[in-house]
């Protein structure tokens, strides 16, 4: 099956079968998901259960093919995204096939991208918002689509300190960034050198 679709203002001509998600057309949440996005040339992205391959295309006609690195765990899904790289002409991109991001050895992204499969219980999220934080450089950013808000609101506070949320055309986008630590306050100190604990402490 052959699509032809603009998805950011980017021409695409996409193979795709029926063991893909959305074959007929790009879908609508991965559309909402990227109208919250902008890829530069500084950016180094991840393109996590990536289909047939929308996501890091459209990343890599912007960024440099080089830059981005998409996965899935199946191997139909990684076949149709080698294809259709070399039709839109990003053959640079890094494809393999990864169950969560077990196969992936690289770090420091700048934004890692997925519309999970949210369908079914929690698990693979889980998984996914977890260890793309590790994978996240300080100030990259994790950006997800789902229809559900409660529990993907929940947890990526809970992984990140606090998450954005958007909603379009039915379809919540969630955007959490990496912060870097914070480093711990120092206790004033009197001018005898003793902290306010031990002022406390002494009547002081």
């Amino acid at each position: 099956m052959l699509i032809e679709e603009e998805v950011q203002g980017i021409p695409l001509v996409l193979h795709t079968n029926e063991e893909v998600f959305s074959p007929g057309a790009v879908d609508r949440g991965t559309r909402a998901m990227l109208s919250f996005v902008t890829f530069t040339e500084e950016d180094k992205v991840l393109d996590l259960g990536c289909g047939c391959g929308v996501v890091g295309i459209c990343a890599a006609r912007q960024t440099g093919a080089d830059k981005v690195w998409m996965c899935d765990v199946s191997e139909n899904a990684v076949a149709l995204s080698e294809q259709n790289a070399k039709v839109n002409k990003v053959e640079g991109v890094h494809i393999c096939r990864s169950d969560g991001l077990r196969q992936i050895e690289e770090s420091g992204f700048t934004l890692i991208l997925s519309n999970p499969p949210y369908h079914t219980d929690f698990s693979v999220a889980k998984e996914f918002i977890e260890d793309g934080f590790k994978r996240l450089a300080v100030g990259g950013r994790m950006i997800m689509v789902t229809k559900r808000l409660d529990w993907y609101r929940n947890k990526l506070t809970s992984v990140f300190g606090g998450v954005t949320v958007k909603e379009l055309d039915g379809y919540y986008v969630f955007l959490a960034e990496k912060r870097g630590m914070r480093k711990p306050k120092k206790e004033k100190k009197n001018p005898q050198g003793m902290s306010k604990k031990l002022q406390r402490k002494y009547g002081k």
